[in-house]
């Protein structure tokens, strides 16, 4: 696929030259297309502007000054190709909901914040296997029953998520005849994203009456209803990082919408294949209209 490779040394100019101004023509001219194509495929692939991509990437590098430097604010914001301090401080509360300073002081880690860099397996994988816009819906009020581990995302440095996820299904799974299940076939991963530090709370469950048994050893989990954003993902879970990079790091920060800090659901049923090519879950966020 010629175009991706394209793509590709695009991005990769744009990876080189993030403190500098960047001018789409410059992009296009380095992947050795037009820019209006280069401005087309891109926007096809990834359901995002080049611009706003862009500004994407530069909020990720200030992200990761924030945390991780003492560099003043104001250089921040140069570094992130504003012209001052102010109109970064706007920019930045929009998209995260604080300021620069106070998440500074917060020390807290913004999941899937860091804007992931496009790749030709990343692209390949949005183009074919992702819903690039959701389906927006009201989901009722869920009682869950299942087990619980806490683990750490594929954001955080402590990752151990891709071994915990598995383990926790392959100890609940033989365990389902358990419960009492008010749809056999659904299953939910409930994933609590934490106010503060980048420690989950993972449930695997189901859904069950209010009047249904806990088992020993699992839990009850209320999920309060709430307007969702439902994404699908096609393919093995392997690559479910890759979708929540996207609805993370490009579909919520260029959204009118904004999470609301409630769980994420995984939602599986029986077009869910485990490894298979053909397997279809979908992800659900909680969202709410962005304040003006």
């Amino acid at each position: 696929m010629d175009y991706l490779r394209q793509i590709q040394r695009g991005l990769d100019y744009i990876e080189a030259h993030l403190a500098e101004d960047i001018a789409p023509g410059d992009v296009a001219r380095h992947a050795g297309i037009s820019q209006w194509h280069f401005q087309r495929i891109f926007k096809s692939l990834t359901n995002e502007t080049l611009k706003m991509y862009i500004r994407s990437r530069r909020f990720a590098a200030a992200l990761e000054m924030l945390e991780q430097t003492e560099v003043s604010v104001i250089q921040i914001a140069i570094a992130s190709g504003f012209d001052t301090q102010e109109s970064f401080t706007r920019a930045f509360k929009k998209a995260f909901g604080v300021t620069p300073g106070a998440y500074r002081k917060s020390r807290s880690v913004m999941r899937f914040a860091r804007k992931a860099r496009f790749d030709a397996d990343y692209l390949r994988h949005l183009h074919q296997n992702v819903s690039l816009q959701p389906e927006l819906y009201d989901q009722r009020a869920l009682r869950l029953v299942g087990m619980v581990t806490r683990c750490f995302g594929t954001d955080s440095d402590k990752s151990n998520f891709a071994q915990a996820q598995p383990a926790l299904w392959n100890a609940f799974l033989p365990r389902v005849g358990e419960l009492d299940r008010i749809a056999p076939k659904m299953a939910y991963g409930v994933v609590r994203v934490p106010q503060q530090g980048d420690e989950l709370e993972y449930l695997a469950a189901f859904e069950v009456s209010e009047s249904a048994p806990v088992p020993s050893g699992m839990v009850a989990r209320e999920v309060p209803g709430a307007r969702y954003a439902k994404f699908a993902h096609r393919g093995p879970l392997a690559r479910l990082d890759q979708t929540l990079n996207y609805v993370y790091s490009s579909w919520l920060l260029t959204s009118s919408m904004r999470h609301t800090g409630g769980c994420d659901l995984e939602i599986y049923d029986e077009r869910f294949i485990p490894s298979s090519e053909s397997s279809l879950i979908h992800y659900a966020i909680p969202v709410a209209a962005d304040e003006p």
